[in-house]
């Protein structure tokens, strides 16, 4: 009996997390098979997914949509992850600094507070001034929003390691870099993986942003594209494909944690 409820705990494990977007994908097929909502507001799942497969499979074929796919991919990821790891390079340096010294925390902290209160889109014309239409705007979108998940939570992690902890090391001979490494890093390191994964996901709202401003390729490319010409179903499809590209980038960010440090392994 023992076994065999483990087994039924692990088989409702694997299925939850297929509950939601099942009742997510059974309401939006009601609304559309029904006519509660007209098809070309909301197209049925079935036309999404014809557009979804001419984008990603179809060939070039003088469709403005069909072989853009591999292209606009890359660009889109190439922009995500240099803005990524531009707002890591600067937040996590800074966080650790700001989280061990209260000094230098309280002396940013304006600073901080002042420029993550402007929203993202009120940036946008002065990026566009400053960098014009292209990757570097859209580098500069994404790392200005994922720098401050990453810097705030990785100076509260840091700020909130248990002072015991430091004296324990500091008592069994460890150095000041060694104390860092081995007891305020791994501390801090639950908060070091939120600010990370919510930097992330905040980089790929902003990578829509930059990409809507009129570059030539890009997945928001091609949502700005389709809006246009009054294409919802590619749209949703674009929607669709960024929300894959997030749950994948999201899974990557966590594999390379766990494998760089013990301390990410845990749940």
């Amino acid at each position: 009996m023992p076994a065999q409820r483990h087994a039924a705990h692990a088989a409702a494990f694997r299925v939850l997390p297929l509950l939601v977007p099942s009742a997510m994908l059974l309401l939006w097929w009601s609304a559309s098979a029904t006519g509660m909502v007209a098809a070309y507001l909301l197209p049925s799942p079935g036309d999404v997914l014809a557009a979804l497969h001419g984008y990603v499979l179809g060939p070039a074929d003088g469709s403005p949509y069909r072989g853009r796919f591999a292209g606009d991919v890359t660009a889109s990821l190439f922009r995500v992850g240099c803005g990524f790891a531009l707002a890591v390079a600067a937040g996590l340096p800074l966080g650790v600094a700001s989280g061990r010294l209260p000094l230098l925390r309280r002396a940013v902290a304006p600073a901080i507070d002042g420029l993550r209160a402007v929203p993202g889109i009120c940036w946008l014309p002065l990026v566009l001034v400053w960098f014009g239409i292209g990757l570097r705007a859209t580098v500069f979108l994404v790392a200005l929003a994922a720098f401050f998940p990453v810097y705030l939570n990785t100076a509260a992690g840091t700020a909130g390691v248990p002072p015991v902890l430091v004296r324990a090391g500091a008592m069994l001979g460890l150095s000041p870099a060694g104390i860092f490494l081995r007891v305020v890093m791994p501390a801090a390191m639950p908060h070091i993986r939120t600010g990370l994964r919510l930097g992330l996901g905040l980089g790929f709202a902003y990578l829509v942003l930059g990409e809507l401003t009129g570059v030539p390729d890009g997945v928001g490319a091609m949502v700005m594209d389709a809006r246009l010409a009054g294409r919802v179903d590619m749209i949703m499809a674009g929607i669709l494909i960024l929300s894959a590209l997030g749950v994948l980038c999201d899974a990557l960010l966590a594999q390379v944690l766990r494998l760089a440090f013990k301390s990410a392994r845990l749940p």
